[in-house]
């Protein structure tokens, strides 16, 4: 069901040569940039009815208009279950609590008496946030997305999402009910690249946005990498994954629930488990088979996520060794179930979230830890960071120096700017002091 990687014996190689021996998902997005071209194109030429057309093609279902009306979201709202209404506030209130800590502040540095920089933080204006409903339907999502805008100080905030044949064309109730918990009204009913083309271009429905956040299926990370540069955007989310590190107190119960919980996402979903222990391998090996016939989504899911090349157990020489894979790896999410494991977790350097022993599964975070899913995928954890309120805001420098500060500093600019070879620069400086360099 789940392949092995023996690491054991000699000295684990370096760098690259160390994450080529290490599971991965094939996730070609250079390849998927000429299949989504065409749809960016059109929406940018025909706006909101291309978006339409093509998600009559992909989506199966036809609608009048991508922006889905004020009432028919109140009506989500109105018809949700209590149950799953109170999950959602309460995975609300949460994010808030952890997001509502992360807004910088600006600060004023005084370089010399009379010269001050100031970095002054400015939310982006306008975001448009990308909520899948492909296999399955994640309001979680709405609420890791628009939490952290909010909290950034936001004005403009759009949601995207695939309308489904289902609900007349509309995106999922329970999205639309996300949508209105969290005061949102401007949601529209369109998904893949032709949503993302549809911010970045904008359409007689849809502004264009400024940035563009959230997880999707290959094609909206092409259409990301597509239009960055006319929009920002947040990362090319790639499959799902998790890591596990583990020794032998972990409990193989814990572990297999856990490697399963990720790889119900998508037959590409990513599990892998990192252990110096033989028994604990073959005890998750064991553990594994009873847990996945219990469940839902077998045959589709779960039993291609365990068995593709993306996943596996991987045995290593000891906890160091451990750590020295984890790290090359760089999960998007990260399981300590070790001993001592808050120490352990300590000594993490690349993963999108780590998360802290047995009562700390990545299911939690999904939902209602505070933190936030929206997590970098495919080794980006080395070099990237989750979605957060720093995403969405910009720092802007202002500088202020007085006639003495400037006076003071000039010969040094002057020198620098000649050595460049850019007798401008200096000049700019020399002008404001009738053309001679102030004497120091």
């Amino acid at each position: 069901m789940i392949s092995r990687i023996d690491l054991r014996g000699e000295a684990l190689p370096e760098g690259g040569a160390l994450r080529d021996l290490l599971p991965r998902a094939e996730f070609d997005v250079e390849a998927a940039l000429e299949t989504v071209r065409p749809i960016c194109e059109d929406v940018r030429h025909r706006g909101s009815a291309a978006v339409i057309e093509w998600g009559e093609k992909f989506d199966g279902v036809r609608i009048e208009s991508i922006r889905v009306p004020a009432a028919a979201i109140a009506e989500a709202l109105e018809g949700l279950d209590p149950a799953v209404r109170a999950a959602l506030e309460e995975s609300i209130r949460r994010a808030r609590l952890v997001h509502g800590e992360q807004r910088r502040t600006t600060h004023t540095t005084q370089v010399v008496p009379g010269g001050t920089v100031t970095e002054k933080w400015v939310p982006v204006e306008r975001v448009g946030l990308y909520v899948p409903g492909g296999r399955s339907v994640y309001p979680s999502s709405v609420v890791m997305n628009v939490v952290p805008a909010q909290e950034a100080g936001v004005e403009g905030i759009a949601v995207a999402s695939p309308p489904q044949k289902d609900f007349g064309g509309l995106p999922h109730p329970t999205i639309l009910a996300a949508c209105a918990l969290l005061g949102v009204d401007e949601v529209y009913a369109a998904g893949g690249a032709q949503a993302v083309a549809m911010f970045a271009y904008g359409t007689a429905e849809c502004p264009p946005v400024n940035l563009v956040t959230g997880p999707g299926n290959i094609y909206v990370a092409a259409a990301k990498r597509l239009l960055k540069g006319r929009i920002g955007i947040d990362a090319e989310a790639g499959p799902t994954e998790i890591a596990i590190l583990a020794d032998s107190t972990a409990d193989p119960v814990h572990v297999a629930a856990d490697l399963i919980s990720q790889a119900e996402h998508d037959p590409m979903a990513a599990a892998v488990l990192v252990t110096d222990s033989e028994e604990l391998a073959a005890a998750t090996e064991a553990e594994l088979k009873p847990q996945v016939a219990a469940t839902k989504h077998v045959t589709d899911r779960i039993e291609p996520a365990l068995a593709g090349r993306q996943s596996a157990i991987v045995l290593v020489n000891g906890l160091a060794d451990g750590l020295k894979v984890v790290d090359a790896y760089a999960a998007e999410h990260l399981e300590i179930q070790t001993a001592d494991a808050a120490a352990v977790a300590d000594r993490v350097r690349n993963a999108g979230a780590v998360f802290v022993g047995p009562w700390a599964p990545v299911s939690l975070g999904d939902y209602c830890a505070g933190s936030n899913h929206v997590l970098p995928t495919g080794g980006c954890a080395c070099h990237s960071s989750g979605l957060s309120v720093q995403s969405f805001l910009r720092g802007i420098h202002i500088v202020d120096y007085t006639r003495d500060a400037l006076a003071e500093v000039t010969h040094h600019v002057v020198t620098l700017a000649e050595a460049e070879d850019l007798p401008a620069h200096g000049a700019a400086l020399k002008a404001r002091f009738g053309w001679k360099v102030p004497q120091q």
